[in-house]
């Protein structure tokens, strides 16, 4: 086993092969040669392949949530909703391998032990400022989640590189027009 290995430093290996070549050039075998080694000499550090895949998630879900922590200090409203917003746009452009890291679905013990909930707990925050009534605060955390990710994956997947206006003018309408909806947001 080559001196220096360590889960650490294939994960993050891990996520500089994902940001370069996409999510499916993750491997076992690919980080093996990535460091000289036999696949064999890594699995004393990961499990498989899908192991190093969800701690992989791990770390994505832990640099956004580190990145909207930041970001939405201080803001509330729609300054809150567009930082928070921004960051998982500007994060998944720049790491799209780790944005798509980040998507994979982990099981239950995982996703709870994981930054997703800080996610979730953020994104409540955000809408304690439209007012938003706690029932409906989850069906609306779930708006702009799907608002924010079906874009960017659309973006990503170069869906409107064709078309005109650009893809800024309407990532700043979709915002303007979920901001207006938050803030005449209507119980059931």
């Amino acid at each position: 086993m080559r001196v220096g290995l360590t889960a650490e430093r294939l994960v993050a290996a891990a996520a500089e092969l994902a940001d370069a070549e996409g999510l499916e050039a993750v491997t076992l075998s690919a980080l093996a040669r990535r460091f000289g080694v036999r696949p064999a000499s890594l699995y004393s550090h990961v499990a498989s392949t899908d192991d190093l895949r969800t701690r992989l998630a791990l770390l994505a879900l832990e640099e956004q949530a580190d990145r909207a922590s930041t970001a939405l200090a201080g803001r509330s409203r729609r300054d809150a909703l567009v930082a928070l917003a921004d960051t998982y746009r500007d994060y998944a452009r720049e790491h799209p391998g780790r944005h798509a890291a980040a998507q994979l679905r982990l099981d239950a013990g995982t996703a709870r032990a994981s930054a997703g909930p800080r996610h979730a707990a953020m994104a409540r925050a955000v809408l304690i400022g439209y007012a938003v009534p706690e029932p409906d605060r989850t069906h609306a955390v779930r708006l702009v989640g799907a608002l924010v990710r079906g874009f960017v994956d659309l973006e990503l997947g170069g869906s409107f590189a064709h078309s005109e206006p650009d893809a800024e003018a309407s990532w700043r309408r979709s915002i303007d027009a979920l901001d207006t909806l938050l803030s005449h947001w209507e119980t059931a």
